[in-house]
This record gives structure tokens, sequence and C-alpha cells, in this order.
């Protein structure tokens, strides 16, 4: 393999590229991310399905997980039925069902159901207000908590307390920790490109004066 070619853009140069040019630059830089698709309803009993790639881990002690909403003027209506009813899902993208989220991030009119227009299932479970995903891998039932307005660019920070999960049993180990990738929980680069993971390992906590053994 030859000599790798190193290329540099300046702050400036992103400012500079066209539009969509720099969206899929910049949404790029930060690696993979955590996607999901977001199930919730209205209270006129309308669901609404949208794909998010931004959902974050925020704490474990009430386990808490955000999502950021761009700010824009078009209509929100995952982010408006999150507000008005207090209740969504999370649900985890599997390598069969990936197509079918992304169509979710269509512009559809607030009559439309992305279940409907997609194919996938709405699920109603335990009396949760908001649908999940039954070809959904991983389920995870979510209360409103926290909304946060970014001044810097008036983006939207969502902050959900986790409180019920759906997971196949044998993906749970002993330590607590989920797989989710036996679970087949894909991930996401970018705006548009998805991908399967493959582990490279496990290791054990860190300490300064102990080195780490592997876990797996």
């Amino acid at each position: 393999m030859g000599e790798t070619i190193v290329k540099h853009i300046t702050h400036e140069q992103i400012l500079n590229m066209e539009k969509q040019e720099r969206v899929h630059f910049a949404n790029s830089l930060g690696g993979f991310k955590s996607v999901g698709l977001i199930g919730t309803q209205n209270k006129k009993n309308q669901t609404n399905l949208a794909i998010v790639d931004s959902i974050l881990h925020i704490g474990s002690n009430p386990p808490l997980f955000g999502m950021v909403f761009r700010p824009g003027v078009l209509e929100r209506h995952t982010l408006e039925n999150i507000l008005k009813t207090g209740f969504y899902t999370i649900n985890h993208i599997t390598e069969k069902i990936h197509k079918k989220a992304h169509q979710t991030s269509a512009r559809y009119d607030r009559d439309c159901s992305e279940f409907d227009e997609t194919g996938l299932t709405p699920e109603f479970k335990n009396n949760f207000f908001a649908p999940f995903v039954n070809e959904s891998n991983v389920q995870l039932a979510m209360e409103f908590k926290e909304k946060i307005t970014l001044s810097i660019n008036n983006t939207v920070l969502i902050i959900g307390e986790v409180k019920e999960v759906y997971f196949p049993e044998n993906c749970l180990q002993k330590d607590g920790f989920l797989d989710i990738e036996k679970a087949e929980s894909i991930t996401c680069s970018g705006l548009d490109s998805y991908h399967k993971t493959s582990r490279i390992s496990r290791w054990s906590y860190a300490k300064p004066d102990k080195t780490v053994t592997s876990l797996i």
C-alpha cells in the first residue's frame, strides 16, 4: 500500500462548502453513532415513527438518554408528540429493517403514519402509551424528563428516563452488559450510511495500578 495522502480542510473551507456537501461532511466527522427508531403517538392516537442518529447516554442512576433535534421551520412531529404526551420509545435497528428505518426520515404529512408508509409494525404492550417497533430486537420505553435548547445553534436536547426494556434473554451477560451485537443492532455514520459491527475486545475496568484483562 502506498503512502497515505493527508488532506487538510479549514474551518473557513467547511463553511464555504455547498450546503448538502457540508451537511454530509460534518455529520461524518464524529464517527459511528447510536441510531434508533423513535416511536410516538399524539393524543388523537395517531402513531409516528422517526429515525434518530443522535442518541446519547446521559446517566445510569437513573438510566437517562438524550436525543438532539435540529432547529428549523419544519414541523417536528416526533418532538411535538414527546413534549405533549411525555412518552416515547427507542427501538434498535437491525440490518433486516434498516432500509425501512431510513425511509422514516422522509417528510410525511402529520396524518400519515410512518409505520403504515414503511410496513413496520406498531406494538403496544404493558399499557405503555407510545408504540414500540415489533421488528426491533431491543426496545426501550422512555419518559420525557427535560428539554434543553442550545443557544449556540438552537438545537433541542431531549432527555428521557428508561422505564422498561425488552430484549432477547440470551443477550444479557452476568455482569449486566447487554450484548447488542448479538441482538443484531447496527450503527450508522453520516446521514445515510449503515454498518454492522464486529467486536474487537472487551476489557476490565481500568485502574492506574492494574493491567486491564480481557472480559471475553
